[in-house]
Parts: C-alpha cells; sequence; structure tokens
C-alpha cells in the first residue's frame, strides 16, 4: 500500500511559477513510475506528466517546455515544477503512482494503482 500527498498548490498570476511536491509513504517508491495528473471543473482528469522509475520523462503537449516532472528516491518525493503558468492550467493536481513501466500505458489514468487527494492551483490572468 502507497499514500501520497501533495502539496504546493496555490494562487498565483499568469506567468509566474509554482513547484508541487508529492510524498509517497512505503519503502518502494523507487519501483513505481509516478506521474501527475489534473482536472478542471467539469472537465476529465487528464495526463500533465510521469517519469519512470528508471528517470525517463514524458508531458503532455500543452505542458512541455514550462512543466518539469523529477524524483528524489531518498526522498520518497516526486516534484512538478511548473514555470509560465497560463490561467488555463488552472486545476486540482493529482499526483499518482503506477507499478508498470510501459510508457504507451502510463500515459493513461486506468493503470494507476495509487492516488493522492490533489492540490488546488490556481492560476490568475
Amino acid at each position: 500500500q502507497v499514500q501520497l500527498v501533495e502539496s504546493g498548490g496555490g494562487l498565483v498570476q499568469a506567468g509566474g511559477s509554482l513547484r508541487l511536491s508529492c510524498a509517497a509513504s512505503g519503502r518502494t517508491f523507487s519501483t513505481y513510475a509516478m506521474a501527475w495528473f489534473r482536472q478542471a471543473p467539469g472537465k476529465e482528469r487528464d495526463f500533465v506528466a510521469v517519469i519512470t522509475r528508471r528517470g525517463s520523462t514524458y508531458y503532455a503537449d500543452s505542458v512541455k517546455g514550462r512543466f518539469t516532472i523529477s524524483r528524489d528516491n531518498a526522498k520518497n518525493t516526486v516534484y512538478l515544477q511548473m514555470n509560465s503558468l497560463k490561467p488555463e492550467d488552472t486545476a486540482v493536481y493529482y499526483c499518482a503512482a503506477a507499478t508498470t513501466n510501459m510508457v504507451v500505458q502510463l500515459l493513461s489514468k486506468s493503470v494507476y494503482d495509487y492516488w493522492g487527494q490533489g492540490t488546488q492551483v490556481t492560476v490568475s490572468s
């Protein structure tokens, strides 16, 4: 069992930056692929970024070049550095963990075994 706790959300002006953190419990963090998804009001929960257990990263086109996902296995933590934020980035951001390491599967929320409670990010124009 893995528990995920996100932090770092908040209100920021367009063009600003935020760094989200997701702390995981358990001693097997390094064996999981870790991802960030987001969900805006009235919309589906969408893929944002993933980092595999080997450290490969993949991003949604909408955030490529602005967001960076990273992990620190010693701290059982995954991060999402968000720069050049836009109002359309406003959403609840969720951290998720998956045991699969197949990239094509990791883009889908259905393969994730564990989810955090989410953290709100609001970008004002």
